[in-house]
């Protein structure tokens, strides 16, 4: 059943991709608002329980309407799991941009790929090259194959219905919101929020890592991992990118041109300078690790340990 549900998911996210900003992030959005307006003094500890409040709620609130649905009829339930973990995922909408820019770096119309990545990404663009177009696009593909597709089906089978994938969703949606903010005015509230996220995806980043190394060049995909993760400001993120440079052959951080100034970055993986071809790689790449998790599924459903 989990099985059949993420397929199903998957294909939904296919057909029919959610917006950039889906309802379900939009109501994490007014919910974190309201609550910084409500608690934040400025200390952790009104933090913490802000992100308490609002993950575990939303997380044992989902898992209660999945038992519910499920005494109701196992139907609604699986048609729950459906609806829930397609809004968590979201992948489609960075698969369309990141289609787009290959697709205009291909015709040559560089303009327009630079106005895709910064829809995309934010910020913009003006000064990038074909190449820095290409490699910053292969990392938030990486990135956000992982936050959106691979961390969510991680927590979606370990926890009971689409509880796990809701708690992960929330978790990233409070970093973004409260954890990557330094303003003096906010104070420590966003800590845990940054604490509690990272602890969150500390294996499935690493399983995520794992996959694209054994999909692509393993030695240089652990090379990288261990030697230039460390160097990169957001660990999670320079695991991933660091592990897919590598496996797909291509340099990736290292300066770029980004809102009218050069902003200095360390540089992860091996091999040439990032270009057209390696997009086309990345989506490969990022096929066979779906893949490959969707067998290991397979094999759990097969051995009894998932299968609700």
């Amino acid at each position: 059943m989990t099985l059949i549900a993420l397929l199903l998911a998957l294909l939904a996210e296919q057909l029919r991709p959610l917006a950039a900003r889906p309802l379900i992030v939009r109501l994490l959005d007014s919910a974190a608002e309201r609550a910084v307006a409500r608690f934040n003094d400025g200390s952790a500890g009104n933090g913490r329980f802000a992100w308490l409040m609002l993950v575990l709620g939303g997380t044992l609130g989902t898992a209660f309407a999945y038992w519910l649905l499920w005494e109701l009829h196992p139907l609604l339930a699986f048609v729950f799991n459906v609806a829930v973990l397609y809004l968590c995922m979201g992948f489609g909408n960075d698969s369309r941009l990141f289609s787009e820019i290959h697709l205009a770096l291909r015709m040559g119309e560089l303009a327009r790929a630079r106005d895709l990545l910064a829809e995309w990404r934010g910020g913009r663009y003006d000064a990038a090259g074909v190449n820095e177009v290409a490699r910053m696009s292969i990392e938030m593909a990486l990135v956000a194959a992982h936050r959106r597709v691979f961390g969510v089906v991680f927590w979606f089978v370990l926890l009971p219905g689409p509880s796990g994938a809701v708690m992960y969703l929330a978790a990233r949606a409070l970093h973004a919101l409260w954890g990557a903010r330094a303003d003096a005015d906010f104070g420590d509230f966003g800590r845990f929020a940054r604490t509690a996220s990272e602890a969150l995806d500390w294996v499935p980043v690493r399983i995520t890592a794992t996959v694209f190394s054994v999909m692509g060049n393993f030695e240089d995909a652990i090379y990288c991992w261990r030697s230039q993760a460390v160097l990169w400001p957001d660990r999670s993120s320079a695991i991933l990118i660091a592990s897919g440079g590598g496996a797909l052959g291509v340099r990736l951080g290292m300066p770029v041109h980004e809102s009218g100034v050069i902003v200095d970055r360390p540089e992860m993986g091996l091999g040439g300078e990032a270009g057209v071809e390696h997009m086309q790689s990345t989506v490969g790449l990022l096929w066979r690790a779906l893949f490959v998790c969707l067998f290991l599924l397979v094999l759990l459903g097969a051995a009894g340990w998932v299968g609700r």
